[in-house]
């Protein structure tokens, strides 16, 4: 069985802000790397299925770090849009491995919504960052 490490850091009080995307990204990216090691670890088309996984869970992450140092709004945009597609491609794999029974749904829901906020967070930054008409 899969083991998922961790969660975002502490529990959101009401009163504290959500880390930014670029803290969410990341520990993001280290909860698919856990839990890639461990897929390594079994035997059949699980280790293929991490190595996708692990490519776009990562990427995110990566993708939003280069957006901090960007040349431009537009390289900014461009970046971030990177990054919320790979959060999509993310949880494609994420339902993947549900729907293969590799993983039971009950160990991955919590990534899959991790990557459903990403996707949305993501998606909203894309649009508010681009040029207004």
């Amino acid at each position: 069985m899969v083991n998922l490490i961790g969660e975002f850091g502490k529990p959101n009080v009401m009163s504290e802000k959500p880390p930014p995307i670029p803290a969410r990204s990341f520990a993001f990216a280290v909860r698919i790397v856990n839990m890639c090691q461990e897929l390594e670890a079994l035997p059949g088309s699980s280790r293929i299925l991490a190595n996708q996984l692990l490519r776009s869970g990562t990427s995110i992450g990566a993708n939003v770090e280069e957006a901090q140092g960007a040349q431009s709004k537009a390289d900014f945009t461009a970046k971030m849009y990177i990054a919320c597609k790979e959060a999509r491609e993310t949880h494609y794999w994420l339902r993947s491995l549900i729907e293969t029974n590799l993983v039971p749904e009950n160990r991955l829901a919590p990534l899959l919504d991790k990557a459903n906020q990403l996707v949305a967070i993501l998606t909203t930054i894309t649009k508010n960052s681009r040029p207004t008409k």
